[in-house]
């Protein structure tokens, strides 16, 4: 197989679905595939060539039906094509739906994630990461819905340093720090993240040209 079509993922996902036991027929009340076994509720899948949002409609309407509903698509190669998979994987864990694919070259069925409830664990370093540069993040910068330069609260830090440095010239670490108001201002000048500090002398900075330019520069806040 190469490309496939909705009606190519019928006969591996059937041939799947039969190995387990179930009775599977096609297009039955608008389901692309529904599979019964014994009195168990039924279990419905959709077919699509790509995941999409008509998918996930046409999915989460099945769940008036019957919890036990999968998605199906053509199982894609490469970093890109797995990345997008995962996270579409997490979306229908969301949504309660299974999620299978179906490899091209040979038909072979894969089930990622099984229809159900699911409660994803919060990520307490995340949550306060997040917390800690809301708290940092001085003002509202920037616009919702950014594309491209965001002013961070690291870059607000940074710019802060180069602003003193602009005034005052090469200084020690902890000066600046102080004069700032950034406690981590050495971190800052040693990491060198923008290219705009550079040491001149142990534990004292400068700034580099690119320095001087983004503290007169605008676009360096935005």
């Amino acid at each position: 197989m190469g490309q496939m079509a909705e009606t190519d993922l019928y006969a591996p996902v059937k041939a799947f679905l039969e190995t387990q036991g179930y009775e599977v027929k096609a297009e039955v009340g608008g389901a692309d595939v529904m599979a019964c076994r014994g009195d168990a509720p039924p279990l419905i899948v959709e077919l699509k060539s790509a995941f999409s949002l008509v998918l996930l409609h046409q999915a989460c309407d099945r769940l008036t039906v019957t919890d036990r509903v999968y998605v199906c698509v053509p199982r894609r190669t490469g970093k890109a094509s797995w990345a997008a998979l995962k996270a579409n994987i997490k979306l229908c864990r969301r949504l309660g739906l299974g999620v299978m694919t179906v490899r091209p070259r040979d038909g072979l069925v894969e089930v990622h994630a099984e229809p159900g409830p699911y409660a994803p664990r919060h990520n307490k370093a995340k949550a306060a990461r997040l917390m800690r540069d809301f708290t940092r993040l001085r003002g509202d910068p920037n616009t919702g819905g950014t594309r491209g330069a965001v002013m961070t609260a690291y870059r607000q830090d940074a710019l802060s340093v180069a602003r003193h440095l602009a005034g005052a010239g090469a200084c020690k670490g902890a000066v600046v720090a102080k004069a700032a108001g950034v406690p981590n201002a050495t971190r800052i000048m040693a990491d060198n993240h923008y290219g705009w500090f550079m040491r001149v002398a142990l534990g004292v900075y400068d700034l580099t040209e690119d320095g001087r330019a983004a503290v007169t520069d605008r676009t360096a806040e935005a």
